[in-house]
């Protein structure tokens, strides 16, 4: 592999530190958006009627709201239950967005690098190509010269795409798992505002 890098030339290392980056928003990301900790499946049933019970006290909403982001929202529904349901859904979309900006962390930053490693790539290829034609002279070209020149051009290139092709993969999958909690938690939201609002019996939540 030591091997490989060397024939790659100084561009590799760009590409190389782009790899680290997307490598580990794509980890830090996949334990993050996990349904588990995002939206725990029964946390709005078991909120109505924690809130039946005890109403909407100080400890109760907080620690709703340290739960998980789903928690949170619901937990800023509650906070304004004494209040009309336009003021709950202004209060539960406020808290909605700040979510929302949570869960797409990283995400511009793993977009950015799956667009730029191709282009890292083309660098490196720009500079084999330089290296190459570098290696020209009256008399011929240096075979050794020649060979690293076209290793850095290639290397460079296949490389780029290596990184740029699963960080793209990974950063549709990221939109799309945000975009998916995020309807999820929209949706338990306004069952907990008709509740609260008795429209809709909490058995139907």
């Amino acid at each position: 592999m030591w091997s490989i890098i060397e024939a790659a030339g100084w561009p590799i290392w760009t590409i190389i530190a782009a790899s680290v980056i997307s490598l580990a928003i794509i980890l830090e990301r996949l334990f993050t958006l996990r349904s588990a900790s995002i939206a725990p499946e029964g946390l709005l049933k078991d909120t109505l009627s924690a809130w039946k019970r005890q109403g909407a006290h100080d400890p109760f909403i907080t620690g709703l709201a340290d739960h998980s982001p789903l928690g949170r929202i619901l937990a800023a529904g509650l906070r304004n239950a004494g209040h009309s349901r336009d003021v709950m859904k202004d209060a539960i979309e406020d808290e909605g967005r700040v979510v929302a900006h949570a869960l797409e962390r990283f995400l511009t930053t793993l977009g950015t690098v799956a667009a730029m490693a191709p282009l890292l790539g083309l660098l490196g290829t720009v500079v084999g190509m330089i290296e190459l034609f570098g290696a020209q002279g009256p008399t011929g070209g240096n075979p050794h010269q020649l060979a690293h020149g076209i290793s850095v051009a290639l290397y460079n290139t296949a490389f780029g795409l290596i990184v740029a092709i699963p960080s793209m993969i990974f950063y549709r999958h990221f939109r799309s798992r945000v975009d998916s909690l995020l309807i999820d938690m929209e949706s338990q939201a306004v069952k907990l505002v008709e509740v609260v609002d008795g429209q809709r019996d909490s058995s139907q939540a």
